[in-house]
């Protein structure tokens, strides 16, 4: 093959850039989740250990800066952070690795309760001591049923302030909420539910970040309806038709149609596609360089999200 026709190795600087805090990132990222297992937070079979080491050195060699982790994304015999600290250690200098506290499971892998703002601390330390690392660049505070976010946010500034994290995020919050906790603390991102088939609820989210130059980072954006399940047919009617029309027009996969989709909500917003396999982060990051037509946004706009 020459080298005019041999494939070009994508990278995730393709997506152009945006900044967390202080930190420049490219917009495609990588989620450490599903690198633990073939199934989200279960018993599942686990993962080789060999092969997820290769899926995150070879994410950093395609220019993925950014990678999303957490401490409670563990099986039962691999740890995500565990494996980010043994394929990645000592880190390049321009790498992000974002974290969240809030939700906590016991050893066994049980879900506890909901903590109390002042037990965050033991969740940084506990993200710091497995990823080896002084100080954390961000930490997303995911909220689950806690009526107000900003306890938990005077919480990390406090230990922002003492020097254990460098940036605060939010995870599963609307614009109401994002505006309370800014008049605590400075907010560099937020994490929430995303895709195709669900963003209806988020729009004033999506918009109310890209007006305050917030990160918006969605996460199952690629699986879509099956939310925590790996990227496959659509519960919805008409998105695999529409989405297989697309990638068909551009010889790409759904999955990259779905990200490039996703690129195209604003120039705040990141892509954290995760995956256990290297096939599946090269084309993920593949999808930087997907450019599609104002035709095709429309006629994936039109996907009702109501249908799913």
């Amino acid at each position: 093959m020459s080298d005019a026709a041999r494939p070009r190795t994508p990278n995730a600087a393709e997506a152009g850039t945006w900044t967390l805090g202080d930190r420049i990132v490219n917009r495609i990222g990588f989620g450490a989740m599903r690198l633990t297992g073939d199934r989200v937070f279960s018993h599942g079979r686990p993962r080789d250990r060999a092969q997820a080491l290769e899926v995150l050195r070879t994410a950093v060699e395609l220019g993925v800066n950014h990678i999303d982790t957490a401490a409670f994304y563990f099986s039962a015999l691999r740890s995500a952070n565990e494996l980010i600290n043994s394929a990645l250690a000592p880190y390049p200098d321009d790498l992000v690795i974002v974290t969240k506290v809030g939700p906590g499971r016991d050893p066994w892998g049980e879900w506890t309760e909901s903590l109390r703002p002042d037990q965050l601390r033991g969740q940084v330390e506990e993200n710091i001591r497995q990823l080896g690392l002084d100080q954390l660049d961000v930490v997303n505070f995911r909220r689950r049923d806690e009526p107000d976010v900003t306890e938990y946010v005077g919480a990390l500034d406090e230990l922002r302030q003492a020097g254990l994290i460098r940036h605060i995020g939010l995870s599963g919050v609307d614009s109401t909420e994002i505006a309370a906790a800014r008049r605590i603390a400075p907010i560099v991102c937020v994490q929430n539910r995303f895709s195709l088939e669900n963003r209806q609820q988020e729009l004033e989210a999506l918009r109310y970040c890209g007006e305050h130059r917030i990160a918006y980072v969605p996460f199952f954006a690629v699986s879509g309806s099956r939310a925590t399940q790996p990227a496959g047919p659509s519960d919805h009617p008409d998105a695999d038709r529409v989405i297989g029309e697309v990638a068909a027009a551009h010889d790409a996969s759904a999955a990259q149609v779905r990200l490039a989709w996703i690129l195209h909500q604003g120039d705040h917003v990141l892509a954290i596609p995760g995956t256990g396999s290297v096939e599946h982060l090269i084309e993920n990051v593949a999808a930087a360089r997907l450019r599609l037509t104002a035709d095709e946004i429309a006629r994936l706009d039109r996907i009702d999200p109501d249908q799913s």
